[in-house]
């Protein structure tokens, strides 16, 4: 799955409501060739809709209306939610007085915990409308905070209501706000209700909290590798271990791909191995790998003292931070990709030709790849290699491996710049999703290419492709920066400190990301915005929404990280912002779920359980759910996200187009599940709900790594 988007107006919505996308879940559905045939076809009336635009270009988000309780009441009994937990989570909480005290899940917490100084602040839901509109909570009075080993009193407040009592629009939710930032003794806490004797979730305060977290979730691009076995002790998370055999290395698969135009010949077998899965398939785009790359390597840059060399994955203790090691991977990968033989050109990806992906393991499917390069392919190689290229060049053992990059990266250029450009390499033979970029884009990455290739060489041609099309980029043609194209906006920033850059780039590029920060919606802490203090607009909580959720955070801290912010209260606001957005992801959400698979071993209580994943399959007894299978996913995979475009543009005979999750408001457009391709379920194509992909996931990494304590 991409998150890439067709052409796209100031504030236009959606990537998912573009038709190019819509072939890219069926590659391992178990769906019927005529009902495939009849999605396809709606796929192709799609692109008569288009993509449309948001209409929120000002700082007024809608309140909502209080709905009729007695109606909202019956429609959550007649439409349960479908993905109740039906076992107790697979790790306990810890012993300690607070588990004599019952929970209450709508006092929302942040399920991992808080940094000693960071601003610390209870959700009190009471929900109105959605899944849940038949629950109720009226928190008041004051609150306290308890130790859990033994319920003493670390803390006391009183409960203030939100927004003076408004409906949340986003959730369907009122509710109170408990602050508790005074505490920072450290230690395991829990947020205590005296009038209802109800408890949170236990949750920690200290100096390591995010650490872990961190540390598990980057682990997902080791559980995502290609063609590699996973195996203990690096698949283990304490005495629980998620392990996979090497896939897609037999007779005519990745060892030996050949072209898709020339099937039966043995002469066109490449050797292609290595990389990443690109989300819940084996699939693997040199495109779709650009956000990923650019968004690990901004992350590395900006914190590089975060990201150590124990980690857990086989390279730890190398003597190189595993943040590196584990770009070496996909690195190595790109490298096949770029063969000598098309004198700079790049493959623009490699796939499976049929449907009904197995197990990776188990797969026995031939693999193939378009034997032309493409325009869209080189450029996005020539940005990640040069890019690449800055940050190895620091480390010794590494220099001689940076020096071939940068090569390759000025080859890539040169083809770039030299060849006719397409946007049609991909007809869809290999079936995984559109890997072309419209031309627009392509030239837009040039840009990227440009910054980097410039800071490493100084050359003056990248400094004038800047200066000449800095205006081209996402940034300067969205009101929201660059929350769909994170790479652009994160090399213009670094392009803007550079002591040798074009004077009139960049103060355009500050004046623009300044100007954005005083004026847009999605920028500073603005607490009547969000009853989670997470807020994002309506019409970004589509297929992948996870992805900006991150993008919000990471975007709001550039301000603080590029001394953009103005004064120490404006720097702390953008902090708050992008902190807001990763405990958003930790549990302070509609759903109360952290959008984390499989977290219990390292502090989450209530965490997505299922993902829609080739390996973690449904029904599986093994790898199906967290709470009922065996194992269930591998733990920390960033799920794709609440979405209230959930099924659109499937035909009517789909169940799904009148799905109850389309009836949701925008932060409850979610289930926790993992089905297959089903027209007659509801919740049939829940890839476009809780699939992760690469792009999410690094994303996410950047955003967490900002809170770690160094």
């Amino acid at each position: 799955m991409t998150i890439a988007r067709t052409r796209r107006e100031r504030g236009s919505l959606s990537p998912f409501s573009c038709p190019r996308l819509c072939f890219r879940r069926l590659c391992f559905r178990r769906i019927e060739p005529a009902w495939y045939l009849l999605a396809a076809l709606s796929c192709s009336l799609a692109g008569l809709v288009g993509c449309g635009k948001s209409g929120l270009e000002n700082l007024k988000p809608s309140e909502g209306k209080r709905p009729d309780a007695e109606a909202a009441k019956s429609a959550a009994a007649s439409v349960p939610y479908p993905a109740e937990p039906k076992a107790p989570p697979p790790v306990p909480p810890p012993p300690g007085q607070g588990n004599s005290v019952k929970v209450q899940r709508y006092i929302a917490i942040d399920q991992f915990g808080y940094t000693p100084k960071m601003t610390k602040v209870a959700i009190l839901v009471d929900p109105e409308q959605g899944w849940n509109a038949g629950d109720s909570y009226a928190p008041q009075g004051n609150f306290e905070v308890r130790r859990w080993a033994d319920g003493s009193v670390a803390f006391t407040g009183r409960v203030t209501a939100w927004n003076d009592g408004k409906l949340d629009a986003s959730s369907g939710d009122r509710g109170a706000w408990f602050t508790f930032s005074r505490l920072e003794e450290k230690g395991l806490f829990y947020i205590y209700d005296p009038e209802h004797q109800l408890r949170s979730y236990p949750f920690e305060i200290g100096n390591d909290v995010y650490t872990k977290v961190l540390k598990t979730a980057f682990r997902m691009f080791y559980f995502n590798r290609a063609n590699f076995e996973k195996k203990g002790p690096f698949a283990c998370l304490g005495d629980r271990c998620w392990t996979q055999g090497v896939d897609n290395m037999g007779p005519g698969q990745d060892g030996e791909a050949r072209s898709v135009l020339d099937r039966d010949n043995p002469k066109t077998a490449r050797d292609l191995h290595g990389g990443w899965w690109d989300a819940g398939d084996t699939n693997k785009y040199v495109t779709f790998s650009n956000d990923p790359v650019h968004q690990l390597l901004t992350a590395y840059q900006e914190r590089p003292n975060v990201f150590g060399d124990d980690f857990g994955i086989p390279e730890s203790g190398n003597g190189v931070p595993d943040i590196l090691d584990e770009l070496l991977v996909e690195l190595d990968w790109l490298k096949r990709m770029q063969p000598a033989d098309l004198e700079g050109g790049a493959l623009l990806k490699e796939g499976d030709v049929d449907y009904g992906e197995p197990v990776p393991e188990q797969s026995k499917f031939k693999r193939y790849y378009y034997p032309e390069p493409c325009s869209s392919a080189a450029i996005a190689i020539a940005g990640e290699f040069a890019h690449a290229a800055l940050v190895l060049r620091e480390v010794s053992r590494y220099r001689d491996y940076a020096e071939d990059l940068l090569e390759r990266a000025e080859r890539a250029w040169t083809y770039y710049h030299g060849h006719p450009k397409s946007d049609a390499c991909d007809d869809g033979t290999i079936k995984s999703g559109d890997a072309d970029k419209p031309l627009e884009e392509q030239d837009a990455n040039a840009v990227t290419a440009a910054v980097y290739l410039f800071e490493i060489t100084g050359k003056p041609v990248y400094r004038e492709y800047v200066a000449e099309h800095y205006d081209i980029t996402e940034p300067f043609k969205s009101d929201t920066w660059s929350l769909y194209r994170q790479s652009q906006g994160d090399a213009l920033l670094r392009y803007a400190e550079l002591e040798n850059a074009d004077g009139t780039s960049v103060n355009a590029i500050k004046k623009r990301k300044v100007s954005q920060s005083e004026g847009i919606d999605i920028y500073r802490m603005r607490p009547q915005f969000d009853l989670y203090r997470a807020f994002m607009r309506p019409d970004t909580y589509h297929w992948g929404s996870n992805n900006q959720r991150a993008a919000t955070g990471n975007t709001n801290y550039d301000m603080v990280a590029h001394n953009l912010a103005k004064t120490p209260d404006e720097r702390q606001n953008y902090v708050e912002r992008a902190a807001g957005m990763l405990h958003s992801f930790h549990g302070v959400n509609p759903m109360q779920l952290v959008y984390l698979t499989n977290m219990y071993a390292v502090g989450g209580d209530a965490c997505a359980d299922e993902a829609y994943h080739a390996w973690f399959r449904d029904k599986d007894p093994k790898w199906d759910n967290a709470r009922s299978s065996a194992l269930g996913p591998a733990p920390g995979y960033v799920t794709g996200g609440p979405n209230k475009q959930f099924c659109k543009g499937q035909p009517p005979e789909f169940a799904c187009t009148h799905s109850p999750v389309r009836e949701q408001p925008p932060g409850k457009a979610y289930v926790d599940e993992n089905t297959g391709s089903d027209p007659k379920d509801p919740y049939g194509q829940s890839w476009e709900l809780t699939e992760p992909a690469i792009y999410y996931q690094a994303s996410y990494v950047r955003l967490i790594s900002k809170f770690v304590i160094e």
